[in-house]
């Protein structure tokens, strides 16, 4: 099978940062775009800029890690898009905590919007590309994975993605499906704005002091991100599979 105007694509947390701008570069990519996020009205405005740029995309609903709204929500893009053969697994959030601060709360609620989310995704959208016989699947992991100091939580959740990743890609290989993740460092989005907020600082402050140890230079933008996801994407990416790329600035950013 070959990319071209009918390949449909899924990502999720579609509605603004990271996820939008996959969304809007895979459309431009050729794709037909499903924009899934919790807030479907947040979707609903990435569609509207794809639109605006000539792409093709719709806005879905959903929370990712309920079961029952996974299955319809895919069900319901396949019936009006047509079966999706391109799945990025985006849709995160923080909690973040000191260790001994964290609450049973925080760390469930991380667990089970990115490992739970991405395995209900994943499951319900390879279904669609085993019977294709081709399939791209692009997990969001992060530097986090790592270690990051009070992100036990989201670090653990990332390094588990990994482990996710790796397995899928063996699994469904034989179907013609790739999986990969790709890891950012620290990238200029709403969440990063808040984290900033959060510690009581301005954004200016808190980006400097990650910039000084990113060997490039300079924070990462969304859409360096979606570079690296569009590679992953496409037939182009059909004999790499099971890998991390850490889009970061360097070694880790």
């Amino acid at each position: 099978m070959s990319q071209d105007n009918a390949t449909t694509a899924i990502v999720t947390g579609a509605g603004r940062g990271i996820g939008a701008a996959i969304a809007q570069r895979l459309a431009t990519d050729g794709m037909t775009v499903a924009c899934v996020d919790i807030d479907e009205r947040s979707a609903a405005a990435t569609v509207t800029s794809i639109e605006d740029g000539g792409g093709t995309a719709a806005a879905f609903g959903a929370d990712i890690s309920d079961e029952h709204e996974v299955e319809a929500c895919v069900a319901q893009v396949a019936a009006t898009l047509g079966p999706p053969t391109v799945l990025v697994n985006n849709a995160g959030v923080l909690r973040d905590n000191l260790l001994f601060r964290m609450s049973q709360g925080d760390w469930d609620t991380v667990m089970q919007v990115h490992l739970r989310g991405t395995f209900l995704m994943t499951r319900a959208v390879q279904a669609h590309m085993t019977k294709a016989n081709y399939g791209r699947i692009v997990n969001l992991s992060s530097t986090s994975a790592l270690g990051n100091r009070g992100q036990a939580n989201y670090a653990a959740a990332k390094a588990g993605l990994q482990g996710f990743t790796k397995t899928i890609a063996m699994e469904l290989g034989k179907f013609g499906v790739t999986a990969n993740a790709v890891a950012p460092g620290f990238i200029v989005t709403e969440m990063t704005r808040g984290t900033a907020e959060r510690m009581g600082q301005s954004f200016e402050e808190f980006s400097a002091a990650r910039v000084a140890g990113i060997p490039v230079g300079r924070p990462g933008e969304p859409e360096d991100v979606a570079d690296a996801v569009s590679f992953f994407c496409s037939p182009r990416a059909g004999f790499v599979s099971g890998q991390v790329l850490y889009v970061a600035g360097g070694p880790r950013g």
